[in-house]
C-alpha cells in the first residue's frame, strides 16, 4: 500500500512539473522581451533604451523588471535624457550568475560594465527603487566618478527595517538546493502560487491600484522559477549588504534626492530619513498620498527628481 501511494505521489509531481514547464514557458512567450540585449562577464543582461543627451539609468525593485520604468522613459527621453533601464540579473529577460553569489555590490559592478559595453562613458544620474536603494549607494561607492547625481525611490538601504532583517524563512526553504527546486518547479504555477502573486502585487501597490495588465505580467514574470529564486536570493543577500556598506554613505558626496511615498507601508521613510542625514548633500521629497510603486503610478515625480539633481549642484 505504502509504495502504490509512493509510486501515484511521484508519477503526480512528475507531471506537475512538467504541466508547469509548459505553464512556464507559454507566459514567458506572452511577455517577449522589448529591448536590446548586452553580454558582460559571460551573462546576458536585457535593457530598455530610448533618447539621446545626459544618460539616466533605472534600478527596479525586487518584483518585476525594466518595464517598471517604461513612463519614465519615455518622459525623460522626451526632455533630452538617454534613458536606459535594466533587468537585473535573474529578472525579467536578463540571465543571472551561477557560479558566484549574487549580491547589491555585484549587481552593481555587473551593470557598471555593461555600461561600458555599451559606450557609456560620461558620468550617469543613477535611479534606483526600493530594493535598489542600496545597489545604488553601491555603485556610487564603487565608481565615485561615474556617477554625478542619484535619486532614490521608496529605497531600501539598510538593515534595520528591513522587511527580511531578521530573515526569510520563504527565502530560505527556495534557495536550499533540491528541496527549493523542487517547490518552485511544482508549486508556482499551481493556484497556490498564483495567489501568492497576487497578494504580492496588492501588498507592494498598497494603499493605491497596480496600473492594468500589471498583476497578469507578475504572475508570468515573477512567477518562473529562476527569477523567484533570482528575488529570494536579492531578500537574503540584501540585510548583510547593506549592514556592510551603509557605514560608508557619508563617503558620497554626489546630489541626490530622496524621494518617498507618504503612505509607503514598507517603512522607507525612516530609512529616507537616515539617508538624508547620513548623505551631506541630499533632499527629501515625500509625496503626499502616495505609497511604494512610485515608478509605475507617478513616472512625473520621478523626472522631476532627477531634474531637481541640476539645482543641487
Amino acid at each position: 500500500m505504502l509504495i502504490i501511494f509512493f509510486v501515484t505521489f511521484l508519477i503526480g509531481m512528475v507531471s506537475l512539473y512538467f504541466y508547469n514547464q509548459y505553464q512556464f514557458r507559454k507566459t514567458e512567450l506572452a511577455y517577449p522581451p522589448k529591448g536590446d540585449f548586452v553580454e558582460v562577464d559571460g551573462i546576458k543582461l536585457h535593457f530598455l533604451s530610448k533618447g539621446n543627451g545626459k544618460p539616466v539609468v533605472f534600478l527596479h525593485g525586487g518584483v518585476l523588471s525594466s518595464e517598471d520604468f517604461s513612463d519614465v522613459i519615455e518622459l525623460a527621453a522626451e526632455v533630452g535624457y538617454k534613458a536606459i533601464a535594466f533587468d537585473r540579473p535573474g529578472y525579467g529577460h536578463s540571465e543571472r550568475p551561477s557560479n558566484e553569489k549574487v549580491t547589491p555590490i555585484t549587481q552593481a559592478k555587473l551593470i557598471h560594465n555593461a555600461l561600458k559595453k555599451l559606450n557609456i562613458t560620461e558620468p550617469i544620474i543613477l535611479v534606483g527603487h526600493s530594493w535598489s536603494g542600496t545597489m545604488v549607494m553601491s555603485y556610487a561607492l564603487q565608481f565615485p566618478k561615474d556617477v554625478e547625481g542619484l535619486v532614490t525611490l521608496g529605497g531600501a538601504m539598510y538593515k534595520e527595517g528591513y522587511p527580511a532583517e531578521h530573515g526569510d524563512t520563504l527565502s530560505e526553504l527556495v534557495t536550499t538546493p533540491i528541496l527549493g527546486d523542487l517547490i518552485m518547479n511544482t508549486l508556482l504555477a499551481t493556484p497556490l502560487g498564483k495567489s501568492m502573486g497576487k497578494e504580492t502585487t496588492k501588498a507592494t501597490f498598497l494603499p493605491e491600484t497596480p496600473p492594468a495588465g500589471y498583476e497578469e505580467k507578475l504572475l508570468a514574470l515573477w512567477g518562473r522559477p529562476t527569477q523567484f529564486k533570482a528575488n529570494r536570493e536579492d531578500t537574503l543577500a540584501f540585510p548583510l549588504t547593506s549592514m556592510q556598506i551603509s557605514p560608508r554613505y557619508k563617503e558620497i558626496e554626489v546630489p541626490t534626492v530622496i524621494v518617498v511615498g507618504e503612505n509607503d507601508p514598507f517603512g522607507t521613510i525612516k530609512m529616507a530619513e537616515r539617508l538624508k542625514k547620513d548623505l551631506p548633500n541630499s533632499k527629501m521629497v515625500i509625496l503626499p498620498n502616495v505609497g511604494h510603486m512610485i515608478p509605475e503610478n507617478h513616472p512625473e515625480k520621478v523626472l522631476e527628481a532627477i531634474e531637481q539633481l541640476a539645482k543641487m549642484k
